[in-house]
């Protein structure tokens, strides 16, 4: 590989790590557990979810475009993906970064498509029935725990049990932080996005049933997800570490109430991700 294109690879891989860090400081701390073999591959994904994030959820929409210009700058993204997974190179460095890893760690179009199909949903569809919010959650979430998890792998013989285990994990995991995150999000995603996730649920007469029968739901998740302490030791801190961290949300959204949960974003204090943080990485599963 020549001097100038190595160069270019790691500019592009240090501008996706100063995506996670400026967004996420949860996703930034998790990461930091990661050995360095798979950090970078998951700062890469992570950074073009995120870009691709924003364009949907309001950045475009700030700087004036309408819903038309918005879709087709999501198309111009998913279509420079697409090339750059092919061709190994991409002007914009965070489509380069991603692409450096999804050539290396072997993923392609099969995840990337149904993760673009859900983004543009998020451009069209104002509410969902049962079977385009299964559909939502799959590309949005599910799928990129699926990139991670090729990259958690790469290099390690799985048996094909194995590796099915955990792609069930992988997207248990998943859907397990997109509905903390709805449940976290209702009344921005409502008011400010227009949106309302969950099929049969009015956010204006959001019931302590309701919110009951979601966790419900979302826990069950979690615990479909618990195949953390069978993965590689260079991911298995960091997946323990979003777990709990989820874990944690879902217990904290339990305790607030209803009425209470349509005003308000419930968060995790730094203090509690902390210890939880210090038990990932010596191997501990922390009481949530």
């Amino acid at each position: 590989m020549s001097t100038r294109l190595k160069l270019y690879d790691r500019v592009a891989e240090d501008a996706a790590s100063i995506v996670i860090r400026s967004y996420s400081t949860s996703f930034s701390a998790a990461s930091r557990l990661l050995g360095v073999d798979v950090r970078q591959h998951v700062e890469n994904i992570y950074a073009l979810v995120r870009v691709a994030d924003e364009i949907v959820d309001g950045g475009a929409a700030e700087a004036g475009l309408d819903v038309a210009a918005t879709a087709r700058q999501l198309d111009d993204f998913e279509h420079e993906t697409e090339q750059a997974m092919a061709q190994g190179f991409s002007s914009n460095l965070i489509v380069h970064a991603f692409a450096l890893t999804a050539r290396e760690v072997s993923f392609g179009a099969e995840l990337t498509a149904p993760f673009f199909e859900s983004m543009r949903m998020d451009l069209s569809e104002k509410a969902h029935d049962r079977e385009s919010f299964e559909r939502y959650v799959y590309g949005s979430a599910e799928v990129v725990g699926l990139m991670c998890l090729c990259a958690f792998l790469h290099g390690h013989d799985v048996s094909a049990d194995k590796r099915a285990k955990f792609e069930r994990g992988a997207r248990a995991l998943g859907a397990a932080f997109q509905k903390v995150n709805f449940l976290r999000d209702l009344a921005d995603d409502f008011e400010t996005l227009g949106r309302s996730y969950f099929p049969g649920i009015d956010v204006a007469t959001f019931t302590e049933e309701d919110k009951v029968r979601l966790l419900d739901d979302l826990d069950a998740d979690l615990r479909d997800a618990a195949i953390g302490s069978e993965l590689p030791s260079s991911s298995r801190r960091a997946v323990a570490l979003a777990h709990s961290l989820f874990a944690q949300l879902s217990k904290r959204i339990r305790a607030t109430p209803a009425g209470e949960l349509v005003r308000t974003r419930v968060r995790v204090p730094d203090g509690v991700k902390l210890r939880l943080a210090a038990a990932a990485a010596i191997g501990v599963s922390p009481r949530v």
